[in-house]
């Protein structure tokens, strides 16, 4: 279970951690550390692309899809009514919205994690992943604007949510279009094409994780300090909700029959939380929600609990529960 503590992608994640508390000026540049994100989804998506080719649209494949949208669309309701309380409306259906959607770098390290303990998975499990993202925010949005604050301005009540352009940033942005589209172009050219590139999109692919995973380990420190003021219970929800919403997912895919790597997958997807997509939506839609909230208890504190502890804890659950291989 703790061989994971041992990996290099999360050794490195640990060093960025390290280097912001001990003061480093050690920095990755942000168009390289944009690179990286866009290679780590194009290769994640072109893999997952190919598999599809080969496996064809079968009732697994169905199961799983249908189970992460599942997730996506309940995940935030209760979160919602479990923190409007104490947030209040606007702040609670950010966190909703933000831990209804998911990680796509954590998704990309559990793969990592699959491929180290050679357990196989579907494709189709980025597709689950890239239809995941959007649902969340939608349902975030809806339920701000159901249930707002009593004492909320007449401006923010009368206020009206620009639906196609929070629609087209949920389908499109960068994240999604380019999962999407690798995974296209992978289902499109086949094992025999995806040979020839191979040594480009998957070759690298761990050490490109590593250098990634330094960069998130550097902005996850950053982040910390944003928490302080927030109090006690966005932090401890932000270390609770992962492994509650990846056991509802781990019970859901036992209940469909899903393999084991899916079942990882499934698991982490329902477990993670977004620190890029929801973010960007909800600044155009629901610009109420403070930021300095949502962004935080999901990249310093549940991005970092996932690739640490979460996702060996989840693989050791699914392999005590007994799933297939």
């Amino acid at each position: 279970m703790f061989d994971n503590l041992l990996s290099a992608p999360v050794l490195f994640f640990g060093l960025g951690l390290a280097a912001r508390f001990v003061r480093s000026d050690l920095e990755v540049p942000q168009p390289v550390a944009r690179f990286l994100s866009l290679y780590l989804l194009l290769s994640i998506g072109l893999k997952g692309g190919v598999e599809l080719h080969e496996a064809g649209l079968s009732q697994s494949v169905v199961a799983g899809l249908g189970a992460g949208v599942f997730l996506a669309f309940t995940t935030p309701v209760w979160t919602f009514f479990l923190l409007r309380r104490s947030l209040g409306a606007a702040n609670a259906a950010g966190v909703a919205a933000t831990y209804g959607s998911i990680s796509a770098v954590t998704f990309v390290v559990a793969t990592s994690f699959l491929d180290q303990v050679s357990v196989e998975y579907g494709g189709h499990m980025v597709a689950a992943m890239a239809l995941m993202e959007s649902p969340a925010i939608v349902m975030g949005i809806l339920l701000a604007q159901r249930f707002r604050d009593p004492d909320a301005s007449e401006k923010k009540k009368s206020s009206k949510v620009e639906w196609r352009a929070l629609l087209h940033e949920a389908a499109f942005n960068p994240a999604v279009f380019v999962l999407l589209g690798s995974m296209l172009i992978g289902m499109s050219i086949g094992p025999k094409e995806y040979h020839d590139v191979a040594p480009f999109v998957s070759t690298p692919f761990k050490g490109v994780l590593c250098v990634f995973l330094l960069e998130m380990g550097l902005l996850a420190a950053r982040r910390l300090g944003d928490l302080r003021a927030a109090g006690v219970q966005p932090l401890a929800f932000a270390l609770c909700a992962p492994p509650v919403h990846a056991a509802v997912a781990i019970g859901l895919a036992k209940l469909l029959n899903l393999p084991a790597g899916d079942a990882l997958l499934l698991a982490v997807l329902g477990g993670s939380a977004s620190y890029i997509a929801v973010p960007a939506a909800l600044r155009l839609s629901l610009p109420e929600a403070n930021p300095s909230l949502y962004v935080p208890m999901s990249l310093a504190v549940t991005f970092p609990f996932n690739v640490i502890a979460g996702i060996p804890l989840y693989w050791w659950t699914i392999q005590s529960v007994g799933f297939r291989v």
